[in-house]
């Protein structure tokens, strides 16, 4: 396989594995870094590549288990939502200051949840990935899947009421 067929087979995903890999990791740089590895690492099994059923679940598998072995080995940190879908320059000030409020308490909730949890979130709500690939990615059976997101839905309202009640800005 030559550069430009490697380059159009990892494309179609290659953003996705960032926005995990920004999903778990501190930083938009150290989630940069861990796109470059994700590829390099698919780059060395090039030859391999056309034995899996889906590339795209093998990517993100192996960018979950890179990104959750940099949070083991170094620290667990702040993650950031990707506020572009929220800004509407058609809207006015006010509009977008309550987008603003609202994007930055969905991501505060969600860095209270447990890591497989923020994963599951990122992956379903997000990538809107179905359970199936979400299955094989994380080697979860669909039910727990579909639990475990229940529960992180739950609990993200539940921060989010509890702000609300006590004015928590």
């Amino acid at each position: 396989m030559n550069q430009n067929e490697f380059i159009s087979l990892v494309s179609p995903f290659k953003e996705k594995v960032f926005r995990l890999a920004k999903r778990l990791l501190i930083s938009r740089e150290e989630a940069e870094d861990a796109t470059q590895e994700i590829l390099v690492k698919l780059w060395n099994k090039n030859s391999d590549l056309s034995t899996f059923k889906s590339l795209e679940a093998f990517a993100m598998t192996i960018t979950k288990n890179y990104c959750l072995d940099q949070l083991k080995s170094k620290r667990a940190g702040n993650i950031t939502l990707n506020d572009t879908d929220f800004k509407n320059n058609d809207s006015g000030l006010e509009k977008k200051v309550e987008d603003y409020d609202s994007l930055y308490w969905v991501e505060r909730c969600i860095n209270k949840l447990p890591v497989q949890q923020r994963i599951i979130i990122q992956l379903r709500d997000i990538e809107q990935y179905e359970f199936e690939e979400m299955a094989k990615i994380l080697d979860l059976s669909e039910s727990t899947i579909r639990v475990s997101l229940s529960r992180a839905r739950k609990e993200v309202r539940g921060f989010m009421i509890k702000a609300h009640n006590y004015g928590i800005k």
